[in-house]
């Protein structure tokens, strides 16, 4: 009797075997396999690569920006004053078509020097082109004034007497200052 149960405890444990063997290998199959170190290397390395892509193209499209940028700086240089002297053409055909009339009067060229002014002070107004010409009497604003003399006079000190040349200012800046001669101190 003992032989018959060591003969059914070795049939019961050599029917679990093959069905224990089964469910490992079932299991290594449904577990992903671990990946291997050339696997690991080879997925670092295209990452890098794309990396390395990614950084030289983002590169080269700052580099073409600050070129660009550099180019738009030298025609806005080179071309600031276009819109002024085009402005002023008019005033240059003007004044050679005054010197091509041979029997020209003084009042012709007068009233011809008046347009050509005319035209001038609409070029300077386009162009934002402003005169800086203190009346008799002014404060001394030394931002836009340049005292050239100082005169005695029965105003206040430092007030200006007269204008000897006009001065221009460009926009807000100042381009020349206006030449005055100034009341002195009593």
């Amino acid at each position: 009797m003992q032989d018959m149960e060591k003969q059914e405890a070795q049939t019961a444990q050599q029917d679990q075997q093959p069905v224990e063997t089964a469910a490992a290998g079932a299991a290594e199959q449904a577990a992903p396999a671990e990946p291997t170190l050339e696997d690991k290397l080879a997925a670092a390395e295209a990452r890098a690569a794309e990396m390395q892509d990614a950084f030289l193209r983002a590169r080269a499209e700052g580099e073409n920006i600050r070129r660009r940028a550099q180019e738009d700086i030298a025609k806005a240089h080179k071309f600031a004053i276009e819109g002024f002297a085009e402005s002023l053409l008019a005033v240059k055909d003007s004044l050679e078509m005054a010197l091509k009339i041979e029997n020209a009067s003084l009042e012709s060229l007068k009233e011809g020097v008046d347009m050509t002014l005319k035209q001038l002070s609409s070029a300077f107004e386009k162009n934002k082109l402003q005169e800086v010409s203190p009346q008799a009497g002014d404060k001394l604003d030394p931002m836009k004034h340049q005292a050239v003399s100082a005169v005695p006079a029965e105003q206040e000190a430092n007030t200006v007497v007269a204008v000897l040349q006009k001065g221009y200012m460009i926009s807000d800046r100042l381009l020349r200052p206006a030449l005055v001669t100034v009341a002195q101190g009593k």
